[in-house]
């Protein structure tokens, strides 16, 4: 569906824990309860996904951890869309509702196939008994979801309406410190009640709620920081009538990997210092207007971060952002130097809190 999958480094570690659960039943049985845990997440997912295309919400990215997936929407229209009204409620309810139905599918299908299928016995979920497993890690994923902690499910139902009411930062700051909370107490309850599964589960929710807490506190900050603020103001330009032997003398004597080209004060192309070179190699000398991109995107100054890193990403390898005002170039943004600013930018604004506050 055109959608990155991702996994959390966690996830396969997890069948190393199945593995040492499962030392007195074989390899073979720890590896299959692996795979029980697996197709539990993928019957989920795929109904997300499903449901997501349904309601026209494009998605960039799902994180997968043992408790589901984490979605990065592509654009901010999809982001909204899917935090209102019926949507929100059709992704919440989308992978509980496939999960149980599947468990209620299986079950069925196990008993009717044979009476001496043991369903109910204790342990519900163990190596030793792998399509009873199979059963009840279904239902056990999709009614984990109905827990009030973020991120499952019911956490992003409430984190939704407090964010309507109270902002998105707000919101999902609270949401996540609750998730953690609620992780925290169903490790303990795991470990007094001696089941190791609510261990896992508590594990891993605390991991997500981390990852959604890291991911707002993000984008407040991108949400908030401007473009004047972190855009590289000491920059070089080359025109178009320059040839591309002395385009590279300028490349030596400057850090910047990509440059604008200018014709006077307008903008009307971007070069990178490895086209120059590919293209001296290839071709000899010829002119810099013969090589550079005419496809690019600007920035203006008062521009959000949050609004630049998404031409960037949506860019198709476009690695410069030219910052222009009044059609004249003041300042660029690039890959490259992005996440130094940003720290700088950090360390900027923590002394200037620290003299506020002297």
């Amino acid at each position: 569906m055109g959608v990155e999958m991702r996994v959390h480094a966690f996830f396969p570690l997890l069948a190393v824990v199945c593995l040492a659960l499962s030392a007195a039943d074989g390899v073979a049985r720890g590896l299959g309860l692996f795979l029980v845990l697996c197709a539990a997440v993928a019957v989920r997912e795929i109904a997300r996904l499903l449901v997501a295309a349904w309601l026209g919400l494009r998605l960039r990215a799902v994180l997968l951890l043992p408790i589901g997936g984490l979605f990065a929407y592509a654009n901010p229209e999809s982001q909204e869309n899917a935090n209102q009204g019926g949507g929100e409620f059709a992704m919440a309810f989308a992978g509980p509702l496939a999960n149980v139905a599947t468990a209620l599918v299986l079950g069925a299908t196990f008993l009717g196939a044979g009476a001496g299928f043991r369903l109910f016995d204790q342990p519900l979920i163990t190596s030793a008994y792998l399509l009873r497993s199979m059963v009840w890690m279904q239902a056990g994923l999709g009614l984990l979801h109905l827990v009030p902690a973020y991120p499952l499910d019911c956490g992003r139902l409430i984190r939704g309406s407090f964010a309507r009411r109270h902002g998105f930062a707000p919101a999902g700051r609270a949401a996540s410190g609750l998730g953690q909370v609620l992780a925290l107490l169903t490790m303990v309850a795991g470990m007094l009640l001696h089941n190791y599964w609510l261990i896992i589960a508590g594990f891993f929710i605390m991991i997500g709620a981390q990852i959604e807490d890291q991911g707002v506190f993000f984008q407040s900050v991108v949400d908030t920081v401007r473009m004047r603020e972190v855009m590289l103001t000491d920059f070089a330009t080359l025109s178009p009538s320059d040839t591309l032997a002395d385009a590279l003398v300028r490349c030596v004597h400057s850090l910047q990997e990509d440059f604008p080209v200018v014709r006077g004060p307008q903008l009307v192309g971007i070069v990178s210092r490895q086209r120059i070179v590919d293209a001296l190699r290839s071709d000899g000398n010829g002119y810099v207007q013969s090589v550079m991109s005419r496809a690019f995107q600007v920035a203006r100054p008062e521009d959000t971060l949050g609004t630049t890193i998404r031409r960037l990403t949506a860019g198709h390898g476009l690695a410069l952002i030219p910052v222009t005002e009044s059609g004249r170039v003041v300042g660029i943004v690039s890959v490259q130097n992005l996440m130094s600013s940003m720290s700088l930018l950090a360390e900027q604004r923590r002394i200037e809190r620290q003299e506020s506050g002297d």
